[in-house]
């Protein structure tokens, strides 16, 4: 405890525990210099507010040096009623005043970390991260959409003179497969650890990959490309259906959100011109293949998860075409020679049939893998609304590049399926954040 004993001409003493004392002079203190000094100091909050604010940021910036920042205790800190000066500038300055004393390394590294944020390079570059961001995004999608496009144009071309779904669907997996070795043996892509559990977790969705990738090629070869990818978008119907099935409850907006994709569909089927029931059923099973791919990922890679999305597909790719080949041999590999022969003679240059199935298998991957990286860089929701988006412009590419017909009522069709898929994104990606919000909580 300190004992403070004033009088005028008496020492001024302070005592301490230890029994020291110290004496000062209670004349000193009178001091005209001291006083004056003292109304100085006081004129100092008279002046403007702009310099009270240099000299609060200078004491500051000083206490920080030292590690006893300025104001790091609310009872020391001087109110300051000026209009011109406002608190929320102290307190940007000074985050938080709680806890400065206890840990002031931190409390400094918070200052720093605001006056960053303050200064214009951290403004700068707060700005620029979300440009950089948005065009990450759309070089993203501008390719998975480019690439779709050019997947489905040559895919066609090469059905049209060359009706083989099965060893075009063989071939594009062979593409992609070749592809991921590549990737891998050059380490441009890292290759994941290969275990004998992954390979049985595998076999189930390569093999539901391979009846979804086989239909959508036997439902090209049959229909037209943009008739193919209307039905293909009613794979959510399939989704809720089968899930259902396995125990998942869905709310009653998920329900009514998938009556306009049946409804589209339906009308859509109706009024096609090149209407085929083979590529009808071709596209309806290759919507169960994927869904029951997605399905059975879910639950059979569960112990995988530090595999990445593309080394998933490549593994898939792989595996789907060593269950695609051998069938389609046995299927169509009497064909093939005689209709290359035909195929060449309708092309009228062997080159241009290659580049035209080469484009195809190259392309087929390609957007896969651009697929997978805008997954992995956007919101599920995102990608939904993207993925509906992509169809519209697939479908309109393809009737501009083939000259398809369309009727009035089948273009309606189209559009009432592919707006019901972007109410089902919608309404499920909501159902998907209520629980993350729960679990945050």
């Amino acid at each position: 405890m300190l004992a403070l004993n004033l009088t005028q001409s008496s020492p001024v003493t302070f005592s301490k525990s230890t029994n020291h004392r110290y004496s000062i002079n209670a004349s000193s203190l009178l001091n005209p210099n001291l006083i004056s000094r003292t109304h100085h100091q006081t004129a100092l909050f008279n002046k403007p507010s702009t310099q009270i604010v240099a000299l609060t940021t200078k004491v500051s910036n000083f206490g920080q040096i030292h590690g006893y920042p300025f104001g790091c205790s609310s009872k020391s800190t001087p109110q300051i009623h000026d209009s011109g000066f406002r608190r929320n500038h102290f307190d940007r300055i000074h985050e938080n005043h709680s806890g400065f004393c206890s840990k002031s390394g931190s409390f400094i590294t918070k200052v720093a970390a605001s006056e960053s944020e303050s200064s214009p390079e951290g403004d700068a570059s707060s700005v620029s991260k979300p440009k950089s961001k948005t065009l990450q995004l759309a070089l993203i999608f501008g390719l998975w959409y480019f690439q779709n496009i050019v997947f489905n144009i040559y895919n066609k071309k090469a059905l049209n003179v060359f009706p083989f779904p099965w060893f075009l669907a063989s071939f594009q997996l062979f593409v992609g497969s070749i592809w991921m070795l590549i990737l891998w043996s050059l380490k441009l892509q890292p290759c994941p650890k290969i275990s004998k559990p992954f390979i049985i977790a595998l076999l189930g969705p390569a093999l539901f990959h391979t009846i979804g990738h086989i239909s959508a090629c036997v439902s090209f070869s049959k229909v037209a490309v943009s008739f193919t990818h209307v039905i293909k978008s009613s794979e959510p119907v399939f989704s809720v259906i089968f899930s259902s099935f396995l125990g998942d409850t869905y709310p009653l907006k998920v329900w009514i959100s998938i009556l306009p994709i049946v409804l589209g569909c339906s009308l859509a089927a109706i009024t096609e011109v090149s209407f085929n029931f083979y590529g009808l059923w071709g596209a309806l099973i290759s919507n169960v293949g994927f869904v029951l791919r997605n399905i059975y990922s879910k639950r059979s890679l569960q112990s995988f998860k530090e595999v990445d999305g593309l080394n998933l597909y490549g593994w898939i790719s792989i595996i789907s075409l060593l269950y695609l080949f051998p069938v389609a041999v046995v299927i169509e590999g009497s064909q093939w020679i005689q209709g290359y022969h035909k195929a060449i003679e309708a092309v009228g240059k062997s080159s241009t049939f290659y580049i035209w199935v080469l484009l195809s298998g190259v392309f087929y991957h390609l957007y896969n893998q651009s697929s997978y990286q805008a997954l992995d860089e956007i919101s599920p929701l995102t990608f939904s609304v993207g993925n509906t988006m992509k169809r519209i412009v697939v479908i309109i590419s393809t009737i501009l590049v083939f000259r398809n017909p369309v009727r009035p009522l089948n273009a309606l069709g189209s559009a009432i399926a592919i707006f019901g898929t972007f109410l089902y994104s919608q309404v499920t990606a909501k159902k998907a954040k209520k629980p993350e919000s729960e679990k945050q909580n």
